[in-house]
């Protein structure tokens, strides 16, 4: 089968497309023909080395298809059953070797690339509204990277759940696209200083109070004015850094800021158990089905051109959901 590989950390160039052996029957296994797989900075992390992994390795995480084969012990799949999965190793290949535990169902009407397309950013989003900072009515949160595929299930889970979104957003497009999904925009491409702009903006926009939450999944840039945005015991969940990480800073900020709150999660705590999992997949995918809520996808590439897909991702040039289609 096709397959990325990674032979040495680095750039674009370090991923490779190859023919490497199918993934073997196995029990307690389930193998799955890829129909679309996710690309996520995750999968740029581990690529780059910041996040080191064993070499040589098959990137990606995320994916969606068909069951091909159902292994001595399973329960629950059959040979054909359309299945998503967010959060599991050596996915960017033809077929993928897959524990039940980490599959879910796709709903008939939901089309297979859009369930790849909302899975890990999609359960991402689940987990920062209902777990991390519980969204209720009346809140106002602010989004950055609002247009992006968390921001724009970011905006639309919180304000399916009666928050006000305050989103910022760099292009006139990601505007549009951010205004759509519900976010009131924040262009930070028009500012010099965003460590005092942005928080300027915010408190202009709540009447000097600032937000309940701040979902940051850009890091370095935004960190500084996102403290800076919060109402006292706000919190920031800072659950990404496209921008790089967040250098060591001086807890004592928390208590000068108004008593705030910071957590830095990871999905896989909040979908460690098979209830959680279940909860969180049904949730998201039953959102999907009755069209309440929206999955862009924003680009397809090839499964060779992934270089060319995690150029993009890192470049800020795409909006919503980047797919690699086998």
């Amino acid at each position: 089968m096709k397959a990325i590989q990674v032979h040495h950390v680095g750039g674009v160039e370090a991923l490779t497309l190859a023919d490497i052996p199918e993934p073997a029957p196995r029990p307690g296994r389930v193998l799955v023909r890829a129909a679309a797989l996710g690309v996520n900075f995750i999968d740029t992390y581990h690529r780059s080395g910041a996040y080191p992994m064993p070499l040589p390795f098959v990137p990606g995480r995320e994916g969606a298809g068909t069951v091909t084969h159902v292994g001595d012990g399973v329960e629950g799949f059959t040979v054909g059953d359309r299945v998503a999965w967010g959060f599991a190793p050596a996915s960017y290949a033809e077929v993928v070797s897959l524990s039940p535990d980490d599959l879910y169902r796709v709903p008939a009407d939901v089309p297979l690339d859009t369930a790849a397309a909302a899975m890990l950013q999609g359960l991402t989003a689940h987990y920062l509204v209902t777990s991390v900072h519980r969204v209720e009515p009346g809140d106002t949160v602010l989004v950055h990277a609002a247009a992006g595929g968390v921001g724009l299930l970011l905006t639309q889970m919180a304000r399916s759940r009666g928050a006000r979104v305050l989103g910022t957003v760099s292009t006139d497009e990601k505007e549009s696209l951010a205004s759509q999904a519900g976010a009131e925009v924040i262009r930070y491409d028009r500012m010099t200083d965003l460590t005092a702009e942005i928080p300027a903006a915010v408190r202009a926009l709540t009447g000097g109070e600032g937000v309940h939450a701040v979902y940051d999944g850009v890091g370095r840039t935004t960190f500084d004015g996102s403290l800076a945005s919060l109402r006292p015991r706000g919190m920031m969940a800072l659950f990404g850094a496209a921008s790089g990480p967040v250098p060591p800073f001086d807890l004592q900020r928390l208590n000068a800021g108004g008593s705030l709150m910071i957590t830095r999660p990871t999905l896989g705590h909040f979908v460690a158990t098979p209830q959680e999992r279940a909860w969180r997949g049904s949730e998201l995918l039953g959102a999907i089905a009755d069209g309440s809520l929206h999955v862009r996808i924003g680009a397809t590439y090839p499964l060779a051109d992934a270089g060319a897909a995690h150029a993009a991702l890192e470049g800020r040039q795409t909006t919503g959901k980047v797919l690699l289609l086998p």
